[in-house]
């Protein structure tokens, strides 16, 4: 297999002050602190609680591994010599998003000037996984195809069952909180890239938007990189799950690639069909059932994941990447992020315990996967 279908991600961390467990609008010390190490890697996002870190353009899931582990480790270490503390989850537990500074800057600025309260009540956290896609005319058809996956990859990273001190029964608060913004969820299915080009055109003219790079679907071509970029998900609390995600995008846009250059298509359903899908993920994540709407059927997430993984294995070993795919078994096995907060959270009764817990699992998890992968 060449190379043709780079991958890389970008996962936004929450900024935590260690003595009392709260988010705090300290990302300028923070970039101060990485800068050595991290450079450009490393941005400030709308909060001044949240930093995003990107890894560079990967020919493969393993050098995509590396970095993941690498750039965890130094935003972690870079936090602890300035007094803060890092922590991956969809939302924060308990701190309350009026308290947190919008980061300066027009950008910004004109972000919440247009949005205004859904702007600045947009404290969550994700994981962007990227895949390069070697030609453009297909891109639509692959994104068309391959939305299908997305509530099954939401169910698969779910991290954020806390919102603003309350446990809301969903496993992904993050999910309905994005819901608000315009121009989010599941895309429409568009008959060609000339189509998708036409509709960007139209916002664009009717100042909707000023460019694509404001239509935040949960799965999109992005506007620069040349990538399908899959939104959806929560950001993993171990690295290890967001490894294992980006294996699965990858071999899933292969595999729909192959299917396409084959002249075998992959069926299609509308938007409306995988929305309902999407709610449950959120809803319920693993635990639940997705629609298997060809068997028209209620089906377990679990069951569906094996079978996704399945449809994904002839194109795996060719990529390099059974050895990452491989954890999703654990992930089924032993729960989401989403799983672990709500345990402590009934072993305690205590929100801080929480977010302690996802500190350490943050921290923690990085060292695992550098242990597993030799990283010194």
């Amino acid at each position: 297999m060449d190379h043709r279908f780079t991958v890389g991600v970008e996962e936004e961390f929450q900024i935590v002050d260690p003595s009392t467990w709260e988010l705090r609008s300290h990302v300028s010390e923070l970039l101060a602190s990485s800068a050595p190490t991290l450079g450009h890697q490393i941005k400030r996002e709308l909060h001044q609680s949240i930093v995003e870190i990107g890894t560079k353009v990967c020919a493969n899931v393993e050098e995509l591994a590396i970095e993941v582990i690498r750039n965890r480790r130094e935003l972690a270490d870079a936090a602890e010599r300035v007094g803060l503390a890092v922590a991956a989850a969809g939302t924060h537990p308990f701190s309350n998003w009026i308290d947190q500074v919008v980061s300066p800057g027009e950008h910004y600025q004109h972000i919440v000037e247009e949005l205004q309260q859904l702007a600045r009540s947009l404290l969550i956290f994700g994981l962007h996984v990227h895949v390069a896609v070697p030609e453009r005319t297909t891109m639509i058809d692959l994104m068309n195809a391959a939305r299908y996956f997305l509530p099954h990859l939401l169910a698969l990273t779910t991290s954020s069952p806390f919102w603003v001190g309350r446990d809301t029964g969903l496993m992904s608060y993050r999910t309905a909180i994005f819901r608000r913004f315009p121009r989010t969820g599941v895309p429409d299915h568009f008959g060609s890239w000339g189509e998708y080009e036409n509709y960007v055109n139209l916002l664009v003219r009717l100042n909707c938007v000023d460019s694509a790079k404001k239509i935040w679907w949960d799965l999109r071509p992005h506007p620069t990189f040349g990538t399908l970029e899959f939104r959806i998900c929560d950001v993993p609390t171990r690295p290890h799950a967001t490894i294992a995600i980006a294996a699965l995008v990858q071999a899933i846009i292969v595999k729909l690639h192959g299917l396409y250059t084959k002249n075998m298509g992959f069926r299609l359903y509308r938007r409306v069909l995988i929305e309902e899908n999407k709610w449950r993920a959120a809803r319920w994540g693993l635990d639940g059932k997705l629609i298997d709407f060809g068997k028209q059927q209620e089906v377990p997430m679990r069951d569906l994941a094996i079978e996704l993984l399945e449809f994904v294995d002839d194109v795996v070993d060719e990529l390099g990447s059974r050895r990452e795919i491989e954890y999703i078994h654990t992930i089924l096995r032993t729960g989401t992020s989403a799983h672990r907060q709500l345990a402590v959270y009934r072993q305690t009764g205590d929100l801080r315990a929480v977010v302690r817990s996802l500190v350490e699992d943050t921290r923690e998890g990085v060292e695992q996967s550098a242990a597993a992968y030799q990283v010194y």
